[in-house]
């Protein structure tokens, strides 16, 4: 039940902060171009969105700290695995669980790192450019996202050690269901009648 909990705040907070972050570009975007309509120019002049930009950016922060975790709860971080495959079963696993382990301890020191740097942060009264808003809030991204990704490797290695298996993600596109004709399965140059 925690986990479902989780992973439905996880992907509720990724979706509420990049569709947010579209609609107020959207909004700056529209306002930039408005002002510089001569009827609408009195009715757009003295709405200030200077701030716009500066949250964005920060939505798109934290949205990419907690993607991060989603990532390797859903298995779509790319990896080189070209050596890991040409190993045996038995090595094969040790290396992806020693890997999944290592992202774990990264992302743990990272979590520490940045809890501690965003107490020293709120210990000062430094606030963000635009927003005016608490940097301490700002950077708080650091220890939560990293905090979660930690706990998302450990989630997945307890999993691989009890079934031999890592979350891997859909090679399906939604709306492609076969291979297009177009190609052929010798490659694009056989598939044009150029000699290579």
């Amino acid at each position: 039940m925690f986990f479902k909990i989780l992973d439905r705040l996880e992907e509720i907070i990724i979706s509420v902060l990049i569709g947010g972050a579209t609609v107020l570009i959207f909004v700056a975007v529209l306002h930039r171009y408005g002002s510089t309509v001569p009827f609408l120019f009195p009715y757009l002049h003295d709405i200030d969105i200077t701030w716009a930009q500066e949250l964005c950016i920060y939505m798109f922060v934290w949205m990419a700290k907690f993607g991060a975790a989603y990532g390797v709860r859903q298995g779509v971080h790319v990896g080189v695995d070209v050596l890991v495959n040409r190993l045996g079963v038995n090595h094969r696993g040790k290396v992806i669980l020693f890997g999944l382990l290592a992202g774990a301890v990264f992302t743990g020191i990272i979590a520490a790192l940045g809890a501690t740097f965003v107490y020293d942060l709120s210990e000062t009264d430094s606030r963000s450019n635009d927003l005016e808003a608490p940097k301490w809030i700002v950077y708080l991204a650091i220890p939560l996202g990293s905090g979660l990704m930690c706990f998302r490797f450990l989630q997945v290695a307890w999993g691989f050690w009890r079934t031999g298996e890592v979350p891997h993600a859909s090679h399906h596109v939604e709306g492609i269901d076969e291979p297009s004709p177009a190609l052929h399965p010798q490659g694009d140059i056989a598939a044009t009648g150029i000699k290579a």
